[in-house]
């Protein structure tokens, strides 16, 4: 008899689809410029910038294992450097994007040391105090406005149009590049060793896993994309203020997507966001109505499906547009027959 032969396998028909259907809907976004309408275009850069923060608090969460309701904290400071080296440095706000993701990544490193020191329960509270503290210093620092904060003026020189188009294919390529980001890292080694600690950093160390420097990484790397998502939602929004950089709301509407949508998948931010755009144009008129309905919505959902929209959904037909696991098939040969 022969031996049976074992494959490891990444990916699928349905992955290779998704992966022609994702080609050409990108294609179709990046023409919105030329004949869309400027509202679009702002509903979509704003849509962008939330998938953005929800993937970054997914990957931070709900692969990490560390709940953090403090991210916020880097969306402000991108958004801030955003207009400080717009307004005071001369710099082009477009070249200013990235600028402000690093810095927010720098920053990342100091906090880190903080933020580690806590653990459960008390990390997520500790990460919300970070952010109030660097919400209060920037209400309190008045060359960048103070309390009421300040406007980007650095755009003042570029036409509406050229403004709004570029400030679009910025955040379609941003939120394809987080989305690949997150992917690749899930399918590397480190996306395996950050797996592993989020079930047990016990175990994950013995196992040879370097607890400090995976969670390290991935907090900054989360950091970066935080940074980023703030840099681009200021730079259409023309206009900044602590309260709206480092409003708590942020990470709230982020729970909410993720959680709807699908913890621990690349599948379930991008679901969630939908589902929480349609009801945001669907209901917004309500008041506080409609985020008790928000509420009630996510109580529902996480007591019914757990795992969210997708995760549920991709549970029963064993659907996975973005594999970032790992399956070993068997295929035994038939038995050899001798004359």
């Amino acid at each position: 008899m022969t031996a049976p032969r074992f494959a490891v396998e990444r990916g699928g028909a349905a992955s290779r689809i998704a992966g022609i259907v994702a080609l050409i809907l990108i294609a179709f976004l990046s023409t919105f410029p030329w004949w869309a309408d400027s509202g679009w275009m702002r509903e979509f850069n704003e849509m962008a910038c939330y998938l953005i923060f929800a993937m970054m608090w997914n990957l931070l969460a709900g692969y990490g294992g560390m709940v953090s309701i403090g991210q916020q904290a880097y969306l402000g400071l991108g958004g801030y450097v955003l207009v400080a080296l717009g307004n005071f440095a001369g710099l082009n706000p477009f070249l200013a994007v990235p600028l402000g993701a690093l810095a927010a990544m720098i920053a990342a490193f100091p906090i880190s040391r903080v933020a580690f020191r806590l653990q459960g329960g008390h990390f997520a509270i500790g990460t919300w105090v970070i952010a109030e503290v660097l919400r209060l210093t920037m209400a309190n620092i008045s060359a960048i406005g103070g309390g009421s904060g300040t406007s980007l003026i650095a755009l003042r020189g570029i036409e509406k149009a050229t403004r709004e188009s570029v400030t679009f294919w910025m955040c379609l390529a941003a939120m394809v590049a987080s989305v690949g980001l997150v992917f690749g890292l899930l399918r590397s080694r480190q996306g395996l060793a950050l797996l592993a600690l989020r079930d047990s950093e016990v175990a994950s160390e013995s196992q040879g896993v370097d607890v400090a420097r995976t969670k390290l990484w991935v907090y900054v790397v989360a950091a970066f994309g935080c940074g980023l998502a703030g840099a681009l939602y200021f730079l259409g929004n023309l206009r900044i203020s602590p309260d709206a950089a480092f409003s708590v709301n942020w990470t709230a509407f982020s729970i909410f997507i993720v959680m709807v949508g699908g913890i621990a998948s690349i599948e379930g931010p991008i679901v969630g966001v939908i589902v929480f755009y349609s009801l945001n144009r669907l209901f917004s008129d309500y008041g506080t109505w409609y985020l008790v309905g928000l509420g009630l919505l996510a109580i529902v959902v996480t007591t019914r499906m757990p795992r969210g929209i997708w995760g549920t959904l991709s549970g029963r037909l064993d659907l996975h547009f973005f594999p970032v696991h790992r399956r070993l098939s068997v295929d035994t040969p038939a038995k050899e027959v001798r004359p």
